[in-house]
């Protein structure tokens, strides 16, 4: 079984058959993500094979990642401390006219779904897997109507409040991890730090700030933090942007326990709730441009420079679900897939998401850990296939370490490993993956036309 095939170890579709077949499609997939379905599956009856696995009533998006999410929870487990980031991303499928259950996005005229994954990542920015996923569609013709006060139940945004919820499931699970969910403006919630109060094994926060929120003596929050004393100046690198550059950005923290005095709800009466805002302001912002500045959130306390820069460096962490959404969309093209109905298009989805995982992991594991075997991650007949391509040498009987197979592999991607070209990253790695697979399949190929030759 190959590396990316054993997430699906213990899948339970309700059918040995089933659970064969969605195994399989998982490899043939994640061998060449950037193509068709059918490109993928090589022929027509193993694409109308796959395309009945997406049909049958037992085959979800849910059931397929079940296994994933329990081989990812392991993973969680090895680990001290694990970042749960949620977000949420839109699916296009604009144009698509054929495909039957899409809704509205930002516009009647656009169609498509919403994707709200959350990834566990540590604070070195090693994504273990997905956690959680949820996907949803609009009802036509419901943009711009009068939502009023509603209840959060009929919301939208109960979606980060479930998130949280489940992020506490995995806490409860994880006795010696502590799980912090982070997450951006949307998950400004206030039943959120309600709900972490509540809860008897309560995972951590830490949520970017949208509101400058009524405190309970009478101050808004950003009175509190404007009246606080610089904690700490950081330096980073911001990764670009559709509408920034790159850039290295010096910011100071600065740090205050408040209590906030709870909002008015519909039929219910919240508490007040004791939270530490964070205040990161960028330091002399390039010329025409507003500075870089975070309130975030958290039920931890922050009582000194470390434990500043060290929040500030999880939130920093929230940009791997960025890097996510490329993956899923560039990488495996996901917004290209013609599948007629939703019903087949949701658990395909699943299927892209553990591979978008995949590479994701390789990225950065490699980066983090270069020193490791090769197959920890890589099937032997994956590296030693790249590695007989690559060197023009029979594998050696130890494999080679995780970094020098990460850069062969990209190098079939595009990666050129100059000195000064640093760590591969997410598409090359992809685009090599796909490569080193086909390598894998032509020597495996040669070997059974040998032994049949001999036999």
């Amino acid at each position: 079984m190959s590396a990316l095939a054993a997430e699906l170890e213990g899948i339970d579709l309700g059918d040995k058959r089933l659970n064969r077949r969605a195994r399989k499609l998982l490899s043939r997939l994640g061998d060449q993500p950037t193509v068709s379905i059918p490109a993928a599956c090589g022929g027509w009856d193993e694409t109308r094979a796959a395309y009945r696995l997406f049909d049958h009533h037992q085959v979800t998006a849910q059931q397929v990642l079940q296994p994933h999410y329990r081989a990812s929870q392991q993973r969680m487990a090895e680990h001290r401390h694990i970042l749960c980031i949620q977000d949420t991303t839109e699916l296009d499928y604009t144009g698509k006219n054929d495909m039957q259950g899409l809704g509205p996005l930002n516009y009647e005229n656009r169609r498509g779904l919403y994707l709200h994954p959350t990834l566990a990542v540590t604070p070195e920015r090693l994504c273990l897997g997905v956690i959680d996923a949820w996907t949803w569609t609009r009802e036509p013709g419901s943009l711009g109507q009068d939502k009023g006060q509603r209840p959060i139940e009929e919301k939208e945004s109960l979606r980060w409040l479930e998130g949280y919820r489940r992020v506490g499931e995995r806490q409860r699970d994880l006795p010696d991890t502590r799980c912090i969910y982070v997450a951006d403006r949307e998950a400004d919630i206030y039943e959120i730090f309600v709900e972490q109060q509540r809860q008897s094994s309560p995972a951590h926060y830490l949520i970017r700030g949208r509101h400058d929120r009524l405190l309970a003596d009478g101050r808004t929050l950003r009175q509190a933090l404007d009246a606080a004393p610089v904690l700490d100046r950081v330096e980073f690198d911001l990764p670009k942007t559709e509408n920034r550059k790159a850039q290295r950005i010096t910011q100071t923290l600065r740090a205050v326990r408040v209590t906030l005095k709870a909002p008015s709800r519909v039929g219910a009466k919240l508490p007040d709730i004791e939270v530490t805002a964070l205040l990161a302001t960028e330091q002399s912002p390039a010329a025409g441009t507003d500075p870089v500045e975070w309130l975030l959130l958290t039920n931890l306390p922050i009582d000194n420079a470390e434990q500043a820069a060290e929040k500030l460096t999880w939130y920093l962490c929230r940009w791997q679900v960025e890097i996510y959404f490329r993956i899923l969309k560039s990488g495996c093209k996901v917004e290209e897939l013609q599948l007629e109905k939703l019903e087949r298009l949701e658990p395909a989805l699943a299927f892209y998401m553990i591979i978008a995982w995949r590479v994701l992991y390789l990225t950065m594991l490699g980066r983090e850990c270069p020193e490791l075997p090769c197959n920890v991650v890589f099937a032997d007949e994956e590296w030693q296939a790249v590695y007989i391509v690559a060197k023009r040498l029979a594998p050696p009987e130890k494999p080679p370490s995780l970094d020098t197979m990460v850069r062969m592999v990209a190098g079939f991607g595009g990666f050129l490993n100059r000195k000064h070209d640093g760590f591969p990253g997410p598409q090359t790695l992809w685009i090599g993956l796909q490569r080193g697979r086909d390598f894998a399949a032509a020597i495996a190929a040669t070997k059974d036309v040998q032994e049949s030759s001999y036999g």
